[in-house]
């Protein structure tokens, strides 16, 4: 199935949870990462239980220092 993470295509398996999909990533540091699917935060807490659907938009961003 496909889902868009920052506007790019990615390939997912069926039920992929948001948690597993971040590790897939790269995104193992999430200190400072914050998850939007379709528009609304996902709290941290949620992602280890949350499903990514088919063709859902994923926004990830990361603070950083500086100014």
């Amino acid at each position: 199935m496909v889902c868009y993470v920052n506007n790019s295509e990615h390939e997912v398996t069926d039920n992929q949870w948001l948690a597993d999909l971040l590790a897939t990533l790269g995104q193992t540091q999430t200190r400072g990462l914050a998850v939007a699917i379709n528009d609304v935060v996902v709290p941290r807490a949620e992602w280890a239980s949350r499903a990514v659907q088919p063709h859902d938009r994923l926004t990830l961003i990361r603070a950083t220092q500086g100014g």
